[in-house]
């Protein structure tokens, strides 16, 4: 195959895998520019806030394919928005993801430097079985200022529905219970532990209950859970058994937190549902090989889903999946550069790696918003994209947000195209609204990205938009599917 060849074919597509006979090189440069869409963005910021809420009915329903499904529901029709504009309602969020980032941050220094959170002050306040095909629709939380997205399951038999956040970084799945010391409000009714003929506590002598980073025994028998995310939120309650219905399909004997003391900013959700690698996790309790899930703009009323045991198709861009030998929640890939309008960026590969104490490393989470950089790496990026931007107007910084423009006249912009580089030459382009987004409804976007003076780096959810995103846990590979919600 000629080199002119190459140049040509190069020139018009992105490159994923290497091309027989073409240089690597080459194979790494994917189209420059790429379009963004102002005029769509901003009518999705005008929208956000007037979703009228349609109730908390949600149940099962055909599904096109072989997985069961539940009826998709937004989110947002849940729970109205308390925002008066988007910029606020961006702040709300920008606020909360740092919150976050320093949670998971503290997470990793507490691990890496052998301190269990059962060594620090508390906050004052079973059996296997095969993970058949489960799906369960995921639904963007962006109307209530906090950026995670929800899933709807049923807790116990009968089934009280209830939405649930979904949680890479975390573990322990939770749902706040009555009798209530102290609950937040949530947008079902409280579960009723009473009414429910599955519900079982667990014996402090149990695997579930050693498990815990954080317990106590009441009674010399019943064990206790704790759980705090550094944002001031936290759950505190009975650690038990209880089945888990998603669609029509049940799972039985799930360990689950029942929250009787419950404060933060989980905002209408009654719970979370931890997709993360520890043992506690939903997805290691299901014994699930696989699972993926989609996450549909932050700022749309759609919905798409939460898949378990569901193959990723064959065009899937498969990355490493790593581990951190000191903490084991969460999901580690294996990037090795970024480019910028096609252009690779001087950043050595140990900016991505993981170290021999168990620092640095790259996190794939659902949970943060805002992907978060070394503070070298990431002034490396700002640096060539603001080089690419130059013919667009400057706007004034806005949060954790350094780089921002002024499109008030624009309805499209050209922004030049930022791609994740992995090994084996495979390279993920990312659509332009997953980096350049509105921080208000009136034109001024700004760069999705933000340093951090952690050593772990982490790519969120604004930037994992409209892609499908699979972990396959046998064979320790992450898959990225675009435009797959």
């Amino acid at each position: 195959m000629g080199l002119l060849f190459c140049i040509l074919f190069a020139a018009s597509f992105f490159f994923t895998a290497p091309l027989v006979g073409c240089s690597r090189s080459l194979l790494q440069i994917p189209r420059p520019m790429t379009v963004l869409d102002v005029a769509d963005a901003l009518e999705k910021t005008r929208n956000v806030l007037s979703f009228t809420p349609i109730g908390q009915s949600l149940s099962a329903s055909p599904s096109p394919t072989s997985l069961l499904s539940l009826q998709i529901h937004p989110r947002a029709s849940v729970h109205k928005s308390s925002h008066l504009d988007y910029k606020s309602l961006t702040l709300s969020r920008l606020e909360r993801d740092s919150a976050r980032v320093t949670s998971l941050a503290t997470r990793l220094d507490l691990a890496v430097n052998g301190i269990s959170k059962s060594d620090l002050r508390p906050l004052d306040k079973g059996s296997e079985f095969g993970a058949e095909d489960l799906e369960s629709p995921i639904v963007s939380g962006s109307s209530q200022g906090s950026g995670e997205y929800f899933s709807r399951v049923g807790i116990g038999k009968p089934p009280s529905q209830v939405y649930v956040v979904l949680d890479t970084g975390s573990d322990i799945n939770w749902v706040q219970c009555a009798p209530c010391a102290d609950c937040y409000q949530q947008s079902d009714p409280i579960f009723e532990p009473s009414l429910s003929s599955s519900y079982s506590p667990l014996n402090c002598e149990t695997q579930q209950c050693k498990y815990l980073d954080d317990s106590e025994c009441r009674n010399d028998r019943t064990c206790v859970y704790e759980v705090s995310y550094g944002d001031g939120s936290y759950t505190v309650g009975d650690f038990v058994t209880e089945t888990i219905t998603l669609g029509s399909d049940t799972v039985n004997n799930v360990a689950i937190g029942c929250g009787h003391n419950n404060e933060g900013l989980f905002v209408g959700a009654g719970g979370l549902l931890g997709l993360g690698g520890g043992p506690l996790s939903f997805s290691s309790q299901l014994n699930a090989s696989t699972f993926s899930y989609c996450l549909v703009d932050r700022d749309s009323d759609s919905a798409s889903t939460l898949e378990f045991d569901s193959a990723l198709p064959p065009n899937a861009i498969t990355v490493p999946l790593l581990r951190n030998n000191q903490l084991d929640t969460f999901y580690y890939i294996g990037l090795t550069g970024i480019s910028v309008g096609g252009e690779l960026l001087p950043i050595p590969e140990s900016a991505f790696q993981i170290d021999d104490s168990g620092n640095g490393g790259v996190i794939i989470d659902s949970g943060t918003a805002v992907t978060r950089l070394q503070t070298d790496t990431y002034n490396v990026l700002r640096d060539a994209f603001t080089k690419g931007t130059k013919n667009l107007p400057s706007a004034d910084s806005v949060a954790l947000f350094d780089t921002c423009y002024n499109l008030s006249s624009k309805v499209s912009v050209d922004v030049p195209t930022l791609s994740f580089h992995f090994p084996e030459g495979k390279v993920l382009p990312l659509p332009a609204k997953n980096y350049m987004i509105p921080v208000d409804s009136v034109g001024t976007f700004c760069f999705a990205f933000a340093p951090t003076s952690s050593t772990l780096s982490i790519i969120g959810n604004v930037q994992q938009q409209g892609t499908r995103v699979g972990f396959d846990l046998g064979n320790s590979r992450v898959g990225f599917v675009p435009n797959k919600c």
